[in-house]
């Protein structure tokens, strides 16, 4: 049995191994991303700041295969989904995501975002588009209820079960129109602008994918 036990652990210790991961990520407007469930990055230009556009890099260590997480925010005034509420300006903003990862050492491409990607909605609004020609939108009334999903407490975590997830929905750029940031990562022609099915109304996202399988 002592030599079963041994037997195990060793192949356990070759199967996890530390890597640095350099990670390049692209959010309309904000993100964190947990690695085995320890955050190492976090968009660093607050959510409430106007065109909050911007890519970032980060590098970390982990042990592969590792579950990548990311939650990912559009920009909303309060619960309608809204921004500019009460302007001339006032609409239904747009979200949309894209992120690589590469191994630090060598620069070899180890995931990327894609249809392959799990994303939880956790936040829908407006439930009607017509909410944002209403002169006094409130949140969950007519056109401007939203739907709220709770979010588990360890969906960060290696062993959560996202089995029951949708798979992320892929976008063009000419629809999601990456703004400031975008152009100053050179993508690799496999990463892939995702989000919800909606653009306009799925305004924060829960995503998982695991690398370095």
């Amino acid at each position: 049995m002592r030599f079963i036990l041994a037997v195990t652990a060793a192949l356990a210790a070759q199967a996890a191994h530390a890597e640095d991961i350099t990670a390049e990520i692209w959010v309309d407007n904000w993100f964190t991303v947990y690695a085995n469930g320890d955050m190492v990055m976090e968009d660093p230009v607050s959510i409430t700041t106007e065109r909050s556009f911007n890519a970032e890099t980060a590098t970390f260590t982990v042990d592969l295969p590792a579950v990548i997480a990311i939650e990912a925010k559009d920009f909303k005034e309060n619960d309608t989904g809204l921004e500019y509420i009460g302007t001339d300006r006032q609409q239904v903003g747009d979200g949309g995501m894209i992120a690589q990862f590469m191994d630090a050492t060598t620069g070899e491409l180890v995931a990327v975002t894609d249809a392959d990607t799990k994303c939880l909605v956790v936040h829908y609004a407006p439930v009607d588009l017509s909410c944002a020609d209403e002169a006094n939108p409130v949140a969950g009334i007519g056109a401007c209820a939203f739907v709220e999903t709770d979010i588990p407490d360890d969906w960060t975590a290696v062993d959560f079960d996202d089995s029951d997830w949708p798979a992320a929905t892929v976008h063009s750029a000419a629809d999601v129109g990456p703004k400031d940031g975008y152009d100053e990562i050179t993508w690799d022609s496999s990463a892939e602008l995702i989000w919800g099915e909606s653009l306009k109304q799925d305004n924060t996202l829960l995503c998982r994918i695991t690398i370095g399988e």
